[in-house]
C-alpha cells in the first residue's frame, strides 16, 4: 500500500476514534418531574328505620293509622331525588272477594305530624302500585326534599310521616273481614348531577 493511502486510512481511522469519544462525553442539563392523581368515589347509602312502618291487626272501615319513619342517608353523597315503588300482596281470609283489598287502604303523605288533616298528596295502595315513580316524585318526593333544601343531605336523617286509612265506602264491607296486605316499599335515593370541581 502506498504512503497516501496508508496516511488517508490513518486520518479516518482518527476520525472515527474521536467522534466515538466525543458522542461518548457530550455533556446537557436534565430535570425530571412526575404528577400523580387519586379519584375516589362517593357513596350513596339510603335506608330506612325502623324497616318495618306498620303492623297493625283488627282494623276496620274508617280506621285510621299515623306512622313515622326516618329516611337516613348514611352515604357521603347528597341524595336529590328518591323513587319509590309500592307492591303488596293480599290474603284473603275466606276466599270470598275478587276485588283488591288495596283499594280500599288510602295512603295520606304529610310532612309534619301536626298536619294530619292537610296531607301532601293523598292515594290508594292500589294506584300507588301502578304508578310511574315521575307521577310519585312530582306529588310528594319533590315537596319533601323541597322542604330539606332540595336533598336528603349525607349523613343526616329525616323522618316522614304517613297516615293509612282504611277506607269506609258506605257499603256492607263484610267481603274484607279477616283479609290481610303484606305492603312492601322500596326507596331509590339518586345523586344530583355532577359539579366542577
Amino acid at each position: 500500500m502506498n504512503l497516501k493511502k496508508k496516511l488517508g486510512m490513518g486520518i479516518a481511522s482518527a476520525a472515527l476514534g474521536i467522534s466515538l469519544v466525543g458522542g461518548g462525553t457530550f455533556a446537557y442539563f436534565s430535570d425530571t418531574a412526575t404528577a400523580d392523581a387519586t379519584f375516589a368515589a362517593g357513596t350513596l347509602d339510603l335506608n330506612v328505620d325502623p324497616t318495618t312502618i306498620i303492623n297493625v291487626n283488627n282494623i276496620k272501615p274508617g280506621d285510621t293509622m299515623l306512622r313515622s319513619f326516618d329516611l337516613v342517608n348514611g352515604g357521603s353523597l347528597d341524595i336529590a331525588t328518591i323513587d319509590m315503588s309500592t307492591n303488596y300482596t293480599v290474603t284473603d281470609a275466606n276466599n270470598n272477594n275478587s276485588e283488591d283489598f288495596g283499594k280500599y287502604i288510602r295512603v295520606n303523605f304529610l310532612l309534619n305530624a301536626d298536619k294530619v288533616d292537610v296531607p301532601v298528596w293523598s292515594t290508594t295502595l292500589s294506584d300507588l302500585k301502578t304508578m310511574s315513580p315521575d307521577v310519585i316524585s312530582g306529588n310528594f318526593w319533590s315537596a319533601y326534599l323541597g322542604e330539606r333544601g332540595g336533598k336528603l343531605a349525607a349523613g343526616t336523617r329525616d323522618k316522614l310521616y304517613v297516615q293509612f286509612e282504611f277506607v269506609d265506602n258506605g257499603q256492607d264491607q263484610n267481603k274484607f273481614q279477616g283479609d290481610s296486605l303484606k305492603l312492601e316499599w322500596t326507596f331509590n335515593g339518586k345523586q344530583g348531577a355532577g359539579v366542577a370541581r
